[in-house]
């Protein structure tokens, strides 16, 4: 039993917690707080060995950084991560289980934790916590049945400092947990700019037994007016394979729905109201500021946990983007929408999308190097 709720929390279950970080790099038991050299080192010259001589890593340019290996079966219950943000669109955070050389998850470090823009927004939501300024903190259980690793791999041309924190259970009652569990899988997607009449693909081609748990957006606005009229679409079980068309088994009736807003988020006299609640939210508004900055952005997130969409055989899912026009006519709209989408299925690898680049990450007017 996890105790996710909160009268499991006082169940005694025969697990061990573990945790990996730059003091403890393989989650030894005893084995932190020993190091000699790191990033702190020359900070604790005068105190010695067990004062924060590791704190950090430096994950080098163009390279890639083994955050956490762990063998045999275990649950990741909380990860907790922080740099500088411009690094927040150029380091990806990548997931392994049970020895597959494809990756689960794969999301840029500031998508996944819902801060997309490189502009740092306050998250209080039940799985996913960002603090001032820039304190990640991802509460996705994340079960493996026969090993997992996490990588983080830096795309841009400058080091990147990174300071992190991955927590596990491992023991009996976590094997047995684990054994028919789900294996936690993200994918980011970006269309930029959508192209006219299209959907913006959030999943597409899943096969597979599970359930979709969570959409994070980062959405753009590439146009004056209203942005978030259009559907969420959820194609479950050969849902696109009728003889009469594609037609989802669930139908969103607009964007702001979606996320649990409405009216188009607009508080009378204060326009667009951002807020943050344990399982959805619009927790980022960044507005124009009459200069370089001329387009509004969002930030919006959706946590089906407590209603997960499930499926038996395979999972497609899609948004689009309308506004208005006149005669009071839908708008097709061109806008920058990156979207994160988690989902438990019964395999650890599936359909994903191509690794993005440098360049498919870049948001434009904002800087990716620490000196700018």
């Amino acid at each position: 039993m996890t105790p996710h709720r909160l009268s499991d929390i006082a169940t005694l279950r025969t697990v061990e917690t573990r945790s990996i970080s730059p003091e403890n790099f393989d989650g030894a038991k005893g084995g932190g707080g020993r190091a000699t050299e790191g990033t702190g080192a020359a900070c604790a010259r005068d105190l010695g060995t067990g004062w924060k001589i590791s704190p950090s890593v430096d994950v080098e340019a163009t390279g890639t950084f083994d955050l956490a290996t762990i063998e045999g079966a275990g649950r990741i219950t909380h990860i907790w991560l922080t740099t500088h943000r411009s690094n927040w669109r150029s380091l990806v955070l990548r997931a392994y289980w049970d020895g597959a050389d494809q990756p689960a998850v794969e999301v840029p470090v500031g998508d996944f934790f819902c801060n997309g823009w490189g502009h740092f927004a306050q998250v209080s939501s039940a799985m996913v916590a960002s603090n001032p300024n820039g304190g990640f903190n991802s509460y996705w259980p994340m079960p493996f049945r026969d090993g997992a690793r996490l990588t983080i791999e830096n795309l841009a041309d400058h080091t990147a400092t990174v300071y992190y924190q991955v927590t596990y259970e491992i023991g009996p009652d976590v094997e047995a947990a684990v054994a028919d569990a789900g294996y936690l899988h993200a994918q980011y997607r970006r269309s930029n700019p959508l192209p006219g009449r299209e959907t913006h693909p959030i999943v597409v081609g899943v096969e597979g037994r599970g359930h979709y748990v969570g959409t994070y957006m980062a959405w753009g606005v590439n146009s004056p007016g209203w942005w978030g009229e259009g559907e969420i679409k959820f194609y479950v079980d050969g849902d696109r394979d009728q003889e009469d068309g594609a037609w989802p088994t669930i139908c969103g009736t607009g964007t702001e729905d979606y996320f649990g807003g409405a009216w188009n988020f607009d508080v009378p006299g204060q326009g667009y109201t951002t807020f943050s609640t344990p399982w959805l939210g619009m927790p980022q508004v960044l507005r124009p500021d009459g200069l370089y900055h001329s387009q509004q952005r969002f930030g919006l997130y959706r946590w089906h946990v407590p209603d997960p969409i499930h499926f038996s055989e395979d999972l497609h899912v899609d948004i689009q983007a309308l506004g208005w026009r006149s005669g009071h006519r839908y708008n097709p709209l061109h806008d920058d929408i990156a979207s994160t989408a988690f989902f438990y299925l019964d395999r650890p690898v599936t359909n994903r999308p191509e690794t993005p680049s440098f360049d498919d990450l870049e948001v434009a007017g904002e800087p990716m190097d620490p000196l700018t």
